[in-house]
């Protein structure tokens, strides 16, 4: 590989500053095709949780989806960095597996179907109770490092699944990404919240604002969904989300409307209300079950999916919480002030 090549192309997101000596190496080499990559005794020698370790991971994952500005588009499937990139998986991956307890995938679900109390440990609780709209605000923009790309990661298990699974998960898919109708695609209809909210809606554009915890679970998606090996796993993340969304996004629309965030921001969490709830019973029936069917072998990966989403997404509301509680923003820095055009007060002062 040689430096130089890769085009400058607008509307690609740009390289993010590194958050360390793993993440300097992958965006030195991004940027240059040149120098050492992190070898698996540097990988292993940092917090498969930590910034430095998801940050150098979810780089190297974005090569999959829209790459970078400046980064050519076949660095993609370069041997140096997808070597450096199965270092970081297998520290993460291990991670996962030491902390999530180790169930069956119906008691798994079975745990998902109760909607729980409201315990503290709720962002979408906390946020349709008490929310304000800088809190809401901050929430969408780390929320979009993957809900502009809204099911893209699920769809490379589609290849990998048969019969009633495939089918199940085609159907969803394909709500998912409009049902036929560009405006429509969930990613848009997110983009769209983002604009009633004043953020930017560039497709990783609150990159370098995102904590650890958001990191990894967008890298989560991409990691299971990137391995044929772990399709049983994706599918139980898959799962954990689908069945959870109709609850969460419930609370998420009535902060929307009590804040006066704006149609489009409401309408997005109204969607998933909706449509999730079709989606669970789909996930359930037919993509879970009619995997299993298949391949009885893989329950215990289907679990594992569950509760490394679960775990992740504990992990993420808790940094999130200590932080509003406190009345402090949970990003490096406050997002710019702005006058966010609301129905209820006419004008609302983020």
């Amino acid at each position: 590989m040689k430096a130089g090549l890769g085009a400058a192309r607008p509307g690609r997101p740009q390289l993010p500053r590194a958050r360390g000596y793993l993440s300097d190496r992958v965006i030195s080499w991004l940027h240059t095709g040149e120098g050492p990559l992190p070898a698996r005794e540097e990988v292993q020698r940092e917090s498969p949780y930590g910034a430095d370790l998801q940050l150098a991971l979810y780089v190297l994952y974005e090569l999959h989806y829209q790459g970078f500005d400046g980064v050519d588009d076949d660095r993609e499937w370069a041997p140096a960095p997808l070597s450096a990139r199965r270092h970081l998986e297998e520290a993460f991956l291990g991670a996962l597996r030491s902390d999530v307890p180790a169930l069956g995938a119906q008691e798994e679900l079975a745990g998902l179907l109760t909607e729980p109390a409201d315990d503290g440990s709720s962002v979408s609780h906390y946020l349709k109770r008490e929310g304000r709209l800088w809190q809401l605000r901050e929430y969408a923009a780390l929320r979009s490092l993957y809900h502009l790309k809204e099911a893209d990661p699920h769809a490379w298990v589609l290849p990998r699944l048969r019969g009633r699974a495939k089918a199940g998960m085609a159907a969803i898919e394909f709500d998912e990404f409009g049902a036929g109708r560009a405006e429509d695609i969930h990613a848009q209809l997110f983009a769209d919240l983002m604009a009633d909210l004043a953020l930017e809606t560039a497709y990783g554009h609150y990159l370098d604002l995102a904590p650890a915890e958001t990191l990894a679970l967008v890298n989560l998606m991409s990691l299971l969904g990137l391995h044929r090996s772990l399709r049983g796993a994706l599918i139980g993340h898959f799962a954990a989300v689908e069945v959870t969304s109709s609850p969460g996004s419930r609370h998420l629309a009535e902060a929307m409307r009590r804040t006066g965030a704006g149609p489009a921001a409401e309408r997005f969490y109204d969607e998933h209300v909706v449509a999730d709830a079709v989606h669970e019973q789909v996930v359930r029936t037919e993509v879970v079950d009619g995997l299993l069917k298949d391949e009885p072998d893989l329950e215990p990966d289907v679990a594992f999916g569950i509760g490394a989403t679960t775990l992740l997404e504990g992990r993420l509301a808790a940094y999130l919480l200590a932080a509003w509680r406190e009345n402090r923003t949970a990003l490096p820095a406050p997002l710019p002030r702005v006058r966010v055009r609301a129905r209820r007060p006419a004008w609302s002062e983020t």
